[in-house]
């Protein structure tokens, strides 16, 4: 179990790290108003993601035998889907539609707009779905009480991401230039295409070397 909630820690990470519309949320926040606001915001994207963990994990309890009779298309699908994802994320401009926000005090709008923002966005349920069975966790069917220490493994490792990006952005958020944020979503982008392509390999290779059905 505890090597479980350590993937589950991870997996909250992974969750959170890509900059998608809520680390845009959260950034803008944290650069604009401070700590404080920024991880307020990240609040919201901690609870949509144990949301979409508990959704994901009891899928993949119910869907055990599919998985595994699936397995190269989630690899194949999954590994797409974060191909494209990464390569939004680098090639566009996540601040093109930001403006400026001279508030500094904290208010429940910011934990609303990032809940909003990420409920708006279902297909995120799949990326959490690829992330427990790239963890191992796919293998897994936990029931009852035993699937509590995941769930909360996932929301503090979302809880400390988001934690430790808006203190670390507001602590240099007079020397952060817009350029720089650019850069980092571009960098952050390729490594998430990275892991996209490594996805799609690992299914390629199964179906084309091994000889496994993709179906």
């Amino acid at each position: 179990m505890l090597v479980d909630m350590l993937k589950g820690f991870l997996v909250g990470i992974c969750a959170s790290a890509p900059i998608g519309p809520i680390a845009i949320l959260v950034v803008q926040k944290s650069l604009s108003k401070g700590h404080k606001a920024g991880f307020v915001s990240g609040l919201g994207a901690s609870v949509v993601d144990t949301i979409y963990a508990f959704i994901a994990i009891f899928a993949l309890a119910f869907a055990q035998k599919f998985i595994e009779d699936h397995q190269n298309i989630i690899l194949l699908t999954g590994g797409a889907v974060l191909v494209i994802v990464g390569l939004s994320m680098a090639l566009s401009d996540p601040f093109r539609k930001l403006k400026d926000d001279a508030n500094f005090s904290v208010s429940p709008k910011d934990f609303g707009q990032a809940l909003a923002v990420g409920l708006s966005n279902p297909m995120a349920i799949f990326v959490m779905f690829t992330l427990f069975a790239f963890f191992g966790l796919a293998n897994e069917a936990p029931r009852d009480w035993h699937i509590a220490p995941i769930i909360l493994s996932v929301s503090c490792g979302s809880v400390t991401y988001w934690f430790t990006m808006s203190w670390l952005l507001s602590r240099f958020r007079k020397t952060f230039k817009m350029n720089t944020i650019l850069w980092i979503s571009r960098i952050t982008g390729a490594i998430v295409v990275i892991i996209g392509i490594a996805l799609l390999g690992q299914g390629l290779f199964n179906v084309l070397f091994e000889g496994q059905p993709i179906v």
